[in-house]
């Protein structure tokens, strides 16, 4: 399975749930979704890939490599801004991305990623984007923006609800949502590869990531069910 970098803290919980159920094994190669989409354009084995958005997804279907006409809705996903439990910066709100203080703030790259393309779009809706632009640190995907913000490379991060909802950055940090008033919907889809040889599995497996028990739980891991 090829997943998005939001997916790094979500999959290997699913994963294993599957893999109990059902003895079938597992293997995840995780990176940003146009990364992802590209090494499957270009021949990557892969039997499906969960996207963290629609478009690249919609790419595969688009170069005939896809098992359907469509990609799936999987789940919905979540911007939120996320900081240390030791930052200067606390209490966290939107308000602090403005602060004089702020020197650095961590984004994904919005050419690359769906949620680096959610923080910019967010930013500009806010009005607020050329001021805090010259602070980017950019991340190749979402789950590198993170991992800037934990080392302290950046003082503010905009990450995926399920990177903050994840127990380690729980522990070590805090975050508040951004508005969904601000971004487009993050609607995550999957596409199961036409050339599969185990596109049963893969089809199976894509069911049970739908099926009211998973859906009915993926808010804990920080997604939104499909409405």
């Amino acid at each position: 399975m090829a997943a998005a970098a939001d997916l790094q803290p979500v999959m290997p919980v699913l994963v294993q749930e599957y893999e109990k159920a059902t003895g079938v094994k597992l293997v995840v190669s995780f990176g940003s979704s146009s990364t992802l989409a590209t090494q499957i354009l270009n021949g990557a084995p892969m039997d499906i890939f969960f996207g963290a958005d629609f478009t690249y997804p919609e790419k595969v279907v688009a170069a005939g490599l896809a098992d359907d006409s469509a990609p799936t809705p999987y789940a919905n996903g979540t911007l939120v801004l996320w900081a240390r439990k030791d930052s200067q910066l606390l209490p966290l709100s939107l308000e602090r991305l403005t602060d004089p203080r702020v020197k650095t703030v961590a984004i994904a790259n919005e050419l690359h990623a769906p949620y680096g393309r959610a923080a910019a779009e967010a930013l500009r809706r806010m009005h607020i984007y050329d001021e805090v632009a010259p602070h980017f640190v950019v991340g190749e995907n979402i789950a590198q923006t993170a991992q800037f913000v934990e080392s302290g490379n950046a003082q503010l991060g905009l990450i995926s609800l399920t990177a903050a909802s994840s127990q380690h950055f729980k522990e070590i940090g805090t975050y508040v949502l951004v508005p969904t008033s601000q971004y487009s919907e993050i609607h995550q889809c999957a596409v199961i590869m036409k050339n599969s040889d185990r596109k049963a599995d893969a089809h199976a497996f894509l069911d049970w990531m739908l099926s009211p028990a998973v859906q009915g739980n993926l808010s804990a891991l920080g997604l939104k069910a499909v409405k």
